[in-house]
């Protein structure tokens, strides 16, 4: 039978609208636009990659508890059934049955499914974002990326989190350890690894290292700079720029002719760039001091005021937090009272934010020039969430089958920020038990000022800073053991000194240990490496030379 519409008065309108979502019980599994994103074959793979496929079609398929656990990152606000009807609230009324699981139904989906399939949708996801030309990604040749983590992200103070990650100081709620390596440029997510915060961030960082290679540049804030660390990144291909610690000395093998120096770390040839940095503002002003280490010791192709400047994209790391702990979850404690839903919990936050900062870049990128920071993540998350409750554009490919830019992408689009101004405003490294609690004034403002000068004066190392490590500064020059290496070298300028001989000679050192020291010591050019395990006196006695006459 035809249907029957009825008239409307005058000044109203029938609006009807057409959308795709899934066949039968699937039809709650989307997650609006983001579901290109995030499409449905990827994630029945990840289901029968990780064994999680239902063993009989249920009212809640496994696909529906993937797209579920994301819905619940994007509506952190709302209980269970509140997140479940935002999902089908489209579905209803229009021929679809749905199914109205309890609260139990939908935590028991959880457990069925486990973290698993959440950290391979992540892994699936995570990587680079920009393309070679998109503007603010790179740094010459390299690809910028940035180390940092996170110690804020609150968890439910039940038995199970606080016996897996400890109590919270001070009586406040248990804390996630979260390490990212970070596009600086997009921020975008390349690697995750999260735990307890006991075991420390370097810790957790090694574990990233396989993200690195040739062609990135690393930064990364105080407390990377251990040597066995710098070593580890420096055996990737990538190279590095980061801050030393203040209780860091390093020797200067030679003086550049922009202000910087080379050194030595360990076993790794870098440079050092000490820098003062006054910062001006309203009738006010801030100075600070950076001295950073890197492995670009090229002073000519970059020069050391260049590489301060670089440095501030590290912050970039610190606006990708603020999304991740503030505009999604607006700072609340995570759901799960357990470990094991706390992974899986994390895991599908990660993924939801690496899916919004995808649809970001590809709209930044579909208008040349545009610079991926000036794309509003609230504008696209806030979107996102309006397209989940009406299931719009679940499916939408063009005739090609790619993605163009869609509603998230276009609204992004229509909302640019401005271009980015020089600010400056006090920094607080982690929320007090109280907000009334007292701060020492470093001389920063409390809120948000503009810049009006900036001034960044390189300055030179000090001539009586010694040129040897921070282990010898209190060893008298003729007693320093590579001193004495180096006098037995030259004493017998023909021969080839095997390690074991220098060593016997030397009487209070190990074996191994003389193996590494020669060895570090031949990479610097202190000395020249003749065989296997052989040495002798260097070519030039130019790095004998006092510090004030080497150039």
């Amino acid at each position: 039978m035809p249907t029957r519409h009825c008239v409307l008065p005058p000044g109203l309108a029938r609006v009807t609208r057409e959308f795709i979502v899934a066949e039968g019980r699937f039809a709650p599994g989307h997650l609006g636009e983001l579901t290109q994103v995030i499409p449905f074959d990827l994630v029945d793979a990840v289901l029968d990659e990780t064994r999680c496929v239902q063993r009989r079609l249920r009212d809640l398929p496994s696909r529906v508890g993937v797209y579920f656990l994301l819905a619940m990152c994007l509506f952190p606000e709302v209980g269970y059934r509140l997140v479940w009807h935002k999902l089908t609230a489209a579905l209803t009324g229009v021929g679809i049955e749905v199914a109205e699981p309890t609260a139990k139904a939908l935590r028991d989906l959880r457990r069925r499914l486990g973290a698993e399939p959440m950290k391979r949708v992540f892994e699936t996801l995570a990587g680079p974002l920009a393309q070679p030309v998109t503007p603010g990604v790179r740094f010459g040749p390299f690809r910028m990326v940035s180390f940092d983590g996170c110690t804020s992200i609150k968890l439910p103070d039940t038995e199970r989190n606080v016996e897996w990650f400890g109590p919270g100081s001070r009586g406040g709620y248990p804390m996630l350890e979260l390490m990212t390596l970070v596009e600086t440029g997009t921020r975008a997510l390349i690697g995750a690894v999260f735990g307890t915060p006991s075991d420390g961030e370097t810790s957790y960082a090694r574990r990233l290292l396989h993200h690195l290679g040739p062609g990135m540049l690393v930064l990364w804030d105080k407390g990377f700079d251990a040597n066995a660390f710098l070593a580890a990144v420096h055996d990737t291909g990538a190279s590095f720029l980061g801050r030393l610690r203040a209780n860091r000395r390093t020797p200067v093998l030679s003086r550049l002719t922009d202000g910087s120096y080379l050194s030595v770390i360990g076993t790794v040839p870098v440079r050092v760039v000490e820098a003062q940095i006054t910062v001006a503002y309203d009738d006010c002003s801030f100075t600070n001091s950076y001295r950073l280490v890197t492995t670009l010791t090229d002073a000519r192709r970059y020069p050391a005021p260049a590489l301060v400047a670089l440095y501030h994209q590290r912050w970039e790391h610190e606006s990708a937090y603020f999304a991740l702990r503030h505009t999604i979850t607006d700072g609340r404690v995570l759901r799960s009272g357990d470990p094991v839903g706390v992974e899986q919990e994390m895991w599908a936050l990660l993924a939801l934010y690496q899916a919004l900062r995808t649809v970001m870049v590809e709209a930044a990128e579909s208008r040349p020039g545009t610079d991926p920071d000036r794309c509003g993540f609230t504008i696209a998350i806030q979107t996102a969430r309006d397209l989940v409750v009406q299931a719009a554009d679940v499916i939408k490919p063009d005739a090609l089958g790619n993605r163009t830019t869609g509603v998230i992408g276009n609204r992004v689009l229509a909302g640019l920020l401005p271009h980015r101004r020089p600010r400056i405003s006090t920094r607080k490294v982690r929320s007090p038990v109280s907000r009334y609690a007292e701060r020492q004034d470093d001389g920063r403002p409390d809120t948000s000022r503009l810049v009006t000068d900036l001034d960044v004066t390189i300055l030179e190392p000090d001539p009586d800073l010694p040129t040897v490590s921070h282990d010898d500064r209190h060893t008298p020059a003729a007693d320093r053991r590579r001193q004495r290496v180096l006098d037995l070298l030259h004493a017998e300028p023909d021969r080839q000194w095997h390690t074991r001989d220098l060593a016997r000679h030397l009487g209070d050192i190990t074996l191994g240990t003389m193996y590494r020291q020669l060895d570090r010591w031949a990479v610097n050019g202190l000395i020249a490496k003749t065989g296997p395990a052989t040495y002798s006196s260097p070519r030039t006695r130019s790095t004998l030379l006092p510090p004030a006459e080497i150039r």
